[in-house]
């Protein structure tokens, strides 16, 4: 494994349902300590690319690489946050024990959480404003809380590198803020993120750099060259009007 390699590198990424090719030859490698947004229309194959990459879903072709190596072999730096949809909120489970459960690679399965594994997860949710919420079941919370809890699992295993697959989707807008500050503050210690995003008009705020996906690749880098007008009308078909931005995004300039 090199010292230098690479957060998360793609190659050729290639993800089939049947006859439908969901993602085709998808190629990227990420850069270090940086905010990444996957971006495109409905069915561009933001998410399965993040699911592809992780061996979630059959891969039909590509290389993957995490810092170099197999997942296998480097997955206590890298975690994962679903999407709320994706889970089970009615398992009998409280918020505390979802966050240890981030801790369970480091544990073991069958050996008993200690004090010291409480106050890490206890830590991890100081960090996202849920710590109150520790003993409450995971279903009865709302869905930008049960959203701050999934982060807290992500934030206790200490990875380096976290892919999150529509963190903002469903929460308000005092939850997002603290999402985007923990976001920030991950960066300015050397994380790297990679996220799945839908709101065009914050990428420019948020995020340093973006891939823009439509089954293929469209455009990767700095938002300031991988997302202008003419490569988002070219991943969504046409121009867009996006609120909060000075002009209609693909309009002609």
């Amino acid at each position: 494994m090199s010292v230098d390699a690479a957060p998360l590198s793609v190659r050729g990424l290639t993800v089939r349902y049947d006859d439908y090719e969901a993602v085709s030859e998808l190629s990227f490698e990420l850069t270090p300590g940086r905010l990444t947004a996957v971006v495109g229309p409905n069915g561009a194959g933001k998410s399965t690319a993040l699911k592809g990459a992780l061996g979630l879903v059959p891969v039909a072709a590509g290389e993957i690489a995490f810092f170099g190596s197999r997942l296998s072999d480097v997955r206590s730096r890298v975690a994962y946050v679903p999407q709320r949809a994706a889970v089970d909120w009615d398992f009998p489970v409280t918020a505390g024990q979802v966050v240890e459960m981030g801790l369970y690679r480091e544990i073991g399965w069958l050996k008993r959480v200690t004090r010291a594994h409480r106050e890490r997860a206890t830590a991890a949710m100081e960090r996202v404003g849920v710590a109150d919420l520790a003993g409450r079941q995971i279903a009865d919370l709302s869905g930008g809380q049960q959203q701050r809890v999934f982060l807290a699992r992500a934030l206790v295993q200490g990875a380096d590198l976290y892919l999150m697959d529509e963190p903002f989707a469903g929460v308000d807008a005092k939850t997002e803020r603290a999402i985007v500050d923990l976001l920030s503050a991950m960066r300015d210690a050397g994380k790297t993120v990679l996220l799945v995003h839908h709101d065009l008009a914050t990428v420019d705020h948020y995020f340093d750099e973006v891939l823009l996906l439509n089954r293929t690749l469209v455009s990767f880098g700095p938002v300031e060259t991988a997302f202008t007008q003419e490569q988002i009308t070219s991943a969504y078909g046409g121009p867009l009007t996006i609120v909060g931005r000075d002009a209609p995004v693909g309009a002609a300039t």
